[in-house]
């Protein structure tokens, strides 16, 4: 993005602020972490799970992930495994232990309490730059550009005139992104939670509704007559058959297991042993099953 670029995104900034945090302020969920009771903690676990995964199923998880674990050292005291059963089908749980690390960082070198800091922010496990501008941004109320699919999408619609945004998220796009960001810290913390949501209710990947916009007006990319995607065809991913859905099987049966699991009962997930055995070993290289001496698995201690 050129400078002329930057300069006009920040002259035409101001004009999308006030209507979208004004729709947000009418029309904005009521999700349980963003209640002024869910703190930094809360905020982070949300993170976390709503990674890849719809806040209907996030819901029910997180209300008794935060019932059981309301602090951070609450979570550290306990084997990482147990982090693993309580993620329940929310899918790739490899993040289920980097929240069980981030919380024993927390727990060890914050006196149990989620840093504010950026830095400090991104220096914990399982963190990276969303994670931590989102938290800072959503519990602290500080100045910083959060890019999730969400917020890149309307941001490519409104201000780049394309349908979709890359598929990787671009130097390009944090560029914009910065220069969207309302100078006041409390007004860039809002933003970036209304412009999220927009995406979100609004101006969703599919079958956008643009009558409930509240910047249809000045959208760029509905002025230009919404040109479609000009990229490679965009494609959701599949589930069926794949090592993933094996691995979800067989994480599945240890999650029920209160005792040590025979290799029996794994096999009896998956019929194609090639497969299976396969998902086994990555779920013991992710560090997401222990295997036993004795030949039995069980999630990690």
């Amino acid at each position: 993005m050129t400078d002329t670029t930057t300069h006009t995104a920040r002259a035409d900034a101001a004009s999308l602020h006030s209507p979208v945090i004004d729709w947000f302020d009418e029309h904005a969920r009521d999700l349980p972490w963003r209640r002024p009771d869910a703190g930094a903690w809360g905020v982070m676990v949300s993170e976390f799970m709503l990674q890849q995964t719809p806040v209907s199923r996030v819901l029910p998880v997180y209300e008794q992930w935060m019932a059981r674990w309301p602090r951070p050292a609450d979570l550290a005291a306990e084997a990482p495994g147990e982090a693993v059963r309580a993620w329940g089908r929310l899918g790739y749980p490899r993040r289920a232990l980097r929240l069980h690390g981030a919380a024993q960082a927390i727990a060890e070198r914050h006196g149990g309490d989620v840093p504010s800091d950026h830095g400090q922010l991104l220096s914990l496990p399982g963190i990276g730059e969303y994670t931590a501008a989102a938290v800072a941004s959503f519990a602290y109320g500080q100045r910083h550009a959060v890019l999730d699919t969400n917020v890149r999408r309307v941001f490519a619609r409104a201000a780049t005139g394309v349908q979709y945004p890359p598929t990787a998220t671009t130097a390009a796009e944090r560029k914009l992104a910065r220069a969207l960001l309302p100078d006041d810290e409390r007004t860039a913390a809002r933003w970036a939670a209304a412009s999220m949501e927009l995406g979100a209710l609004v101006c969703t990947a599919r079958n956008e509704d643009c009558s409930r916009c509240p910047i249809a007006g000045q959208c760029a990319w509905r002025l230009a007559g919404k040109p479609a995607h000009e990229g490679a065809a965009r494609r959701g991913q599949t589930y069926a058959g794949t090592d993933r859905q094996v691995r979800g099987r067989l994480l599945a049966v240890l999650r029920e297991a209160l005792t040590p699991v025979p290799q029996s009962a794994l096999d009896a997930v998956w019929h194609e042993p090639v497969q299976r055995a396969r998902a086994l070993d990555g779920l013991v290289a992710d560090g997401l099953v222990e295997p036993l001496d004795d030949g039995t698995y069980r999630l990690p201690g």
